[in-house]
């Protein structure tokens, strides 16, 4: 008999470290990593939108990709076009995997998805170093001056931390630093996926 794929659910606040981490461990290890982000419903007005808040995103049809995944059959995953704000036409097919790896600052808020997990992750970092990140990142890769991205952290991406993301925290097995040793970090989160797949 077939053993089911492993659920690992990735979360943490932006720029904690949380995506760079899950792409290093599928670059090492056989898994399928999907990313919450792309679950994101079509946004009309991506100026005024809360992309913190979690109705922006259809985490209902994730966790239905996830159970059929699951339960060995492939999934029709969303591609969203974060260029024009909405959905694509078309679909990606994805195979099960003996590693299932979910990641997203919301991942763990869904308790239907927190409660169907093997291995539930919260990456921790301080919100200075999370902040600053953030400023650097969306200055570089999105072209934002460093007064709307701190307007939309104070506004938007804070207040949605402290209400939805940080109490999530409480339904992880294991906390990794974000904020240190990111090499320490992936050992960590490796070794734990690794115990996790031969059932150590």
């Amino acid at each position: 008999m077939t053993r089911r794929p492993r659920l690992v659910v990735m979360a943490g606040g932006t720029a904690s470290g949380k995506t760079t981490l899950a792409q290093a461990l599928a670059e090492r290890m056989d898994l399928l990593l999907l990313n919450h982000d792309r679950y994101y419903r079509d946004i009309p007005d991506p100026a005024s939108a809360d992309f913190d808040h979690p109705d922006s995103l259809e985490t209902d049809l994730l966790v239905q990709h996830v159970d059929e995944l699951l339960a060995g059959r492939p999934a029709q995953l969303p591609v969203y076009e974060f260029r024009h704000h909405r959905r694509a036409a078309q679909t990606e097919h994805a195979e099960p995997r003996p590693i299932i790896l979910v990641e997203g600052i919301l991942t763990l808020h869904h308790p239907g998805l927190a409660d169907r997990a093997d291995l539930s992750v919260f990456v921790h970092a301080e919100p200075d170093v999370r902040l600053a990140r953030r400023v650097l990142r969306d200055i570089a890769a999105r072209g934002r001056s460093p007064e709307s991205v701190i307007d939309r952290y104070l506004g938007m991406v804070r207040p949605a931390h402290q209400e939805f993301i940080e109490p999530s925290r409480q339904r992880a097995s294991l906390v990794l630093d974000g904020g240190g040793s990111f090499d320490a970090a992936l050992a960590e989160l490796q070794a734990a996926v690794a115990a996790l797949r031969t059932g150590a």
